[in-house]
């Protein structure tokens, strides 16, 4: 009786298999954890995004931007020249607004001017002293109004017509020939001062 059942001649070798063994699976590293180009969406999507983003950031800051609490005009100024001193008194009559919605405090008043040679700029003058300089300078106070004072205050909406008194370092000269004039109002608790300029 035969020894091999299966068929296979008796001392012959089973037949072997060309194909390599299986190799056991392995994970690329690279294809788990990405790559920008896999993972991202296309760059124009992230740069519409960038862009729409932006924009709502610029109009959150332009509306949200410190604003002056009042406006007006410097409706007039007259001036008197300080002798041998190179010094020009300005009396400038204005009108502010109190254009918020909360009562404006006056911190300080100061007059500033820009000529050809550079700007300066100078403490308003106590409002207790008008009449001594009026006197002195007899057409420095042509229609000069109440002067505005520190911790003066304006209700909302209400307008009025002050005067300050500012020793400028300047000739009068240099006055005339004056690039820019202006009123500026520091308000208390605000950072933005009122400038009213002519």
């Amino acid at each position: 009786m035969p020894d091999n059942i299966s068929g296979n001649p008796a001392g012959v070798p089973p037949p072997t298999s060309t194909s390599p063994p299986p190799r056991p699976h392995t994970i690329n590293i690279a294809d788990e954890f990405g790559t920008a180009k896999r993972n991202l969406p296309p760059l124009m999507i992230v740069l519409l995004a960038i862009a729409a983003v932006l924009v709502v950031v610029g109009i959150a800051v332009f509306l949200e931007r410190p604003k002056p609490q009042a406006a007006g005009s410097l409706d007039s100024f007259t001036t008197a020249e300080i002798p041998s001193q190179s010094s020009t008194m300005v009396a400038m009559t204005f009108t502010i607004r109190n254009t918020a919605e909360k009562v404006l405090y006056v911190r300080g008043v100061r007059g500033k001017i820009k000529t050809a040679t550079g700007e300066a700029s100078a403490d308003a003058v106590p409002g207790v002293d008008f009449s001594r300089y009026f006197q002195a300078f007899p057409g420095l106070g042509n229609g000069a109004a109440r002067p505005l004072s520190p911790e003066d205050k304006l209700q909302p909406g209400e307008a009025e017509v002050h005067t300050v008194v500012v020793l400028f370092p300047v000739t009068l000269d240099a006055f005339n020939h004056r690039q820019s004039l202006s009123v500026v109002i520091q308000p208390e608790n605000e950072s933005v001062p009122v400038i009213l300029s002519q």
